[in-house]
């Protein structure tokens, strides 16, 4: 699977995402592009609760890709929302923006059931409150 940047999805990211979608054992994950930027795969999985780590997994001057399994109250029952995130800071490399933006398109089509796609540039952007607001605002 490759768009109009060339770069492909890895087998891995795909399966990795239906771990997290189906099992529940996964919280999050965040993809990368390989050394040669041909392919886009799987930088960290993990499993905690926290979503201060997600964050902080987050780098300061790069771009990623993530899902994050997001987990609220509404309504008096607990949700959960796959939140895409598309990272990529005002710090980051510009040639490296341009990459990550024409390449997201291929992972995003490559992952089914994602309910709310963030855009984070900044801290702001992609903090709990803010994803809280746009998680809930998409249940009905």
């Amino acid at each position: 699977m490759s768009g109009m940047s060339g770069v492909s999805v890895s087998d891995e990211c795909i399966s990795s995402y239906q771990e997290l979608k189906l099992s529940k054992k996964l919280k999050y994950i965040i993809f990368n592009l390989n050394a040669d930027k041909t392919q886009i795969v799987v930088a960290k999985k993990s499993d905690s609760k926290e979503y201060e780590d997600f964050i902080a997994d987050l780098p300061e001057t790069e771009c990623r890709w993530a899902v994050y399994d997001f987990q609220f109250e509404k309504e008096g029952g607990t949700r959960n929302k796959l939140c895409f995130f598309a990272w990529s800071p005002d710090d980051a490399p510009t040639k490296q923006k341009m990459v990550f933006a024409s390449s997201k398109v291929n992972l995003r089509q490559a992952l089914d059931g994602i309910a709310v796609e963030i855009q984070g540039t900044d801290s702001s952007e992609v903090a709990y409150e803010s994803v809280l607001s746009k998680a809930a605002g998409n249940t009905r």
